[in-house]
């Protein structure tokens, strides 16, 4: 070998053998941020998901990790106009109560308060990043567990089995806080049964709510007695739809393809819900 080939090799290998002594350097600070937050929330003990332990918590932005017997199955971020970490976490709470499937025990959170100009990294968004590409990833972020009203538009499709509303469906049987026994207005009750319920009940009031009265049993009401309350006293066309992950009305009778029951004036109605078997993709999820 020649003495110019020598020196061209050599500037490629490097005199000491260890390589190129030349490259570019590749830093990604999101990914690091990303793997540090995760481990501090990792360092930290949980917390079973309830009211007494949220009252402990300050109402201050930062992000958060939800178990289910100890394995990550979301993680999420708080801001200040939800009442931070408190107010975020105990809407969580309210859901996952008033769900089939999952028992609230189980549950356990742990959180880290993190300041405005760190929130604005998108905290949320790096710890999704980490824990996408290990076993198990996060199945509830990608299942729709944190959407929140999917707009009226949603109502008519039918959901894939790995959609959070197809494993976790609203529970029918869950108590509603705030119905009070007695005669009531159809308009105050509907009212009362929205702020009531663990989720959602989106309804345009029908004529006349205010004149027609409802005779309400003692409580405890579970949702399925009042809605079945409210279902008789509805005048004609109107329904209520009972729903994989919410409950609606209005003033048509409509099949819809995700409900689980109907409540008509005529009566109340049960079906089996439509299930897509095909994978979740983005356009399935709506934050």
């Amino acid at each position: 070998m020649n003495q110019g080939k020598e020196n061209h090799m050599a500037g490629i290998s490097g005199v000491d053998g260890r390589g190129e002594f030349h490259d570019d350097f590749r830093l990604s600070i999101t990914r690091a941020l990303g793997d540090q937050l995760a481990k501090a929330l990792n360092n930290l003990g949980t917390a079973q998901l309830s009211e007494e332990n949220l009252t402990k918590l300050e109402e201050r932005p930062g992000v958060y990790q939800l178990h289910i017997n100890g394995q990550i199955v979301y993680v999420g971020k708080a801001d200040q106009k939800a009442k931070g970490l408190p107010g975020r976490l105990r809407n969580h709470l309210r859901k996952i109560g008033g769900r089939l499937n999952v028992d609230l025990t189980k549950v356990t959170f742990g959180c880290l308060y993190v300041d405005d100009d760190f929130y604005a990294l998108g905290p949320e968004q790096l710890l999704i990043n980490h824990y996408k590409n290990e076993r198990g990833g996060l199945p509830w972020n990608n299942s729709g567990f944190g959407s929140r009203d999917p707009g009226s538009k949603r109502d008519t499709t039918v959901l894939k089995k790995e959609h959070f509303d197809v494993q976790y469906p609203i529970n029918l049987a869950a108590p509603v806080e705030g119905v009070r026994a007695g005669a009531t207005s159809l308009q105050k009750l509907l009212k009362d049964i929205k702020d009531g319920l663990p989720y959602l009940f989106r309804y345009v009031e029908p004529p006349r709510a205010a004149e027609i009265m409802v005779e309400v049993p003692a409580n405890p009401i579970t949702a399925d007695q009042a809605l079945r309350l409210a279902g008789a006293a509805i005048p004609s066309p109107w329904q209520i739809t009972a729903l994989l992950g919410y409950v609606i009305m209005y003033g048509k009778t409509e099949e819809y393809a995700s409900a689980t029951r109907y409540y008509r004036p005529e009566g109340v109605t049960d079906q089996e819900p439509q299930k897509d078997s095909a994978p979740l993709t983005a356009d399935d999820l709506t934050e």
